[in-house]
């Protein structure tokens, strides 16, 4: 089968996983908050980014490759972190991240995986960055960095657009509960996906494995109680130097959509910025991420990562054009495993790369840096 002749864009992908995971499954992957406008806005916002087709460049292949924390990479681009990844397709974490070894990408791990740093060491690659929801237990943090660390993550991911716990309608509606509990309702969702079924059952119903370590005898739980809101703070600048002092690796600032505040993180120590809104998730009248990037892009010398609404290469382009040094998708990966499973995830890097590269060619852009050149005036 020619995979690219059958799913050649992310939206064929997403159709096909949306016919192989249970709705509920569906409806945590998908969702945003709210009436999904910042959603919307992020989709509109990209497709208004526009650029100059360019002719009788000759031949020649778009180099795709970049550097990021003094290390080179073959693609522009990588694997955003996904809580709670296992819930979508199971064993995500390590599909993911031992598809990202393979590729050279980065692979971002969440704090609310659905599995452990330790159990995804083996297949780790040289790019493992580990994303922290705050704690608040000081001594918890010690050991959630130490555990990292020891994993071999080599970049550390402070998310910050989190303050409070996000609505999400949609997600609510479905009836998934943390840890998650198959009512008759689920149940019958997940009989119509053997697939899903036979995997989760498999690996086992999927958890905060690494949240829950640290709840047992330090907390009281309830039976809706979510893990991660009962452990986790609201961050802030004194807990970003603390986070400064204790890791000795690249430090990156996830959320943020203000010049000021990315002219702050760098004066305080960071190592890049990370311009999203969550893809939607978090609040629904936040602009979308590439209205905020090119005002991020001027307040830093750092490296500026990007997110939030990537469908295609082309948007990387966009992205990258309008001042991003590296793209983070994390909903199109858990598509690709949905639709594919382990394959997924591979035929995603090449459906990415071939996309960028023939949009590179219609406007005559050879190297990432010719990007910005080429965009109409806005």
């Amino acid at each position: 089968m020619d995979l690219h002749q059958r799913y050649p864009a992310i939206a064929d992908l997403k159709a096909r996983a949306r016919a192989r995971i249970p709705h509920f499954v569906w409806e945590y992957l998908d969702s945003a908050t709210g009436t999904e406008a910042t959603l919307r806005r992020n989709r509109a916002k990209l497709d208004a980014v526009l650029f100059r087709p360019s002719i009788l460049h000759g031949e020649f292949t778009p180099d795709l490759s970049t550097t990021l924390f003094g290390q080179s990479f073959p693609l522009p681009f990588g694997i955003s972190p996904v809580g709670m990844s296992g819930l979508v397709w199971p064993d995500a974490e390590r599909l993911l991240a031992a598809a990202a070894a393979k590729a050279g990408l980065p692979y971002a791990m969440s704090t609310v995986a659905s599995q452990t740093p330790e159990f995804v060491a083996p297949v780790l690659g040289p790019h493992g960055w580990f994303q922290m929801y705050p704690p608040r237990d000081p001594e918890i943090r010690r050991d959630m960095l130490r555990r990292a660390r020891d994993a071999g993550f080599t970049a550390l991911v402070l998310t910050v657009d989190v303050p409070v716990a996000s609505r999400r309608e949609r997600q609510t509606r479905s009836g998934l509960t943390q840890p998650p509990r198959l009512t008759p309702r689920l149940l019958s969702q997940v009989l119509r996906r053997p697939a899903w079924a036979l995997g989760t059952l498999r690996m086992g119903m999927p958890r905060m494995r690494l949240m829950d370590g640290y709840a047992e005898n330090k907390v009281s739980l309830s039976s809706t109680a979510h893990i991660g809101y009962l452990l986790r703070t609201s961050p802030d600048w004194d807990y970003l130097k603390a986070l400064r002092d204790a890791w000795n690796g690249p430090l990156i600032v996830k959320g943020v959509l203000r010049a000021d505040d990315a002219a702050r993180l760098q004066d305080e120590g960071a190592d890049a910025i990370w311009v999203s809104n969550h893809a939607g998730r978090q609040f629904d009248a936040a602009p979308a991420t590439i209205e905020a990037l090119p005002a991020v892009r001027a307040a830093t010398t750092l490296p500026v990562i990007f997110d939030s609404g990537i469908e295609g290469g082309l948007d990387i382009c966009r992205a990258i054009a309008l001042g991003a040094d590296f793209v983070m998708l994390g909903r199109a990966w858990h598509y690709a495993l949905g639709a594919l499973g382990p394959a997924g995830p591979a035929h995603l890097a090449d459906l990415l790369a071939k996309d960028m590269a023939a949009n590179m060619g219609q406007i005559g852009a050879r190297r990432l840096g010719d990007l910005a050149g080429c965009l109409l005036a806005r």
